[in-house]
């Protein structure tokens, strides 16, 4: 069975509310490689409403960032050549987030978020992500992710 690339985040760095395998609360997505392109499959919860029956707007957002962090850190091990799980550890943080509401999404139903990389440059990466319900793209995005500065990281 294939694992996410979230499944090699170490602990210390699992807790995110979107990506965190840790975080009880969170959303825990799970992205993997498709091709060229990356894949991420969530069915949102009640409590994700915007009004009755649509996604709230933030957590689309959500979506498309955390794919997008997690694309950036597999891009970099790809253009490496490395696998997931050697070190130095790739770990990506959202520079920038940049996103637009095509059309309403729909609760209840599973959403595809698919990524695909338009630039590796030094210790950012650049990723078009577009949000699916239904075969209807609902929102387009893009992140700009950096590697997580040193002084993020937790000290054991």
């Amino acid at each position: 069975m294939q694992k996410a690339f979230q499944d090699y985040y170490p602990d210390e760095l699992s807790y995110c509310y979107g990506c965190g395998r840790l975080n009880e609360q969170g959303l825990q997505i799970k992205t993997y490689w498709d091709g060229d392109e990356t894949v991420t499959r969530y069915t949102p919860r009640p409590q994700h409403m915007a009004i009755p029956g649509y996604v709230y707007g933030g957590m689309i957002a959500s979506l498309i960032d955390c794919h997008g962090t997690g694309t950036a850190a597999a891009a970099a091990y790809r253009a490496e050549g490395r696998e997931m799980d050697t070190l130095p550890a790739f770990r990506y943080v959202t520079a920038s987030l940049k996103v637009d509401y095509l059309r309403p999404t729909p609760l209840g139903v599973e959403l595809e978020i698919r990524g695909r990389v338009k630039e590796i440059k030094g210790r950012k990466v650049v990723v078009e992500a577009w949000l699916q319900a239904q075969g209807e793209v609902c929102a387009r995005g893009e992140v700009v992710a950096v590697q997580m500065p040193e002084h993020m990281a937790p000290r054991g």
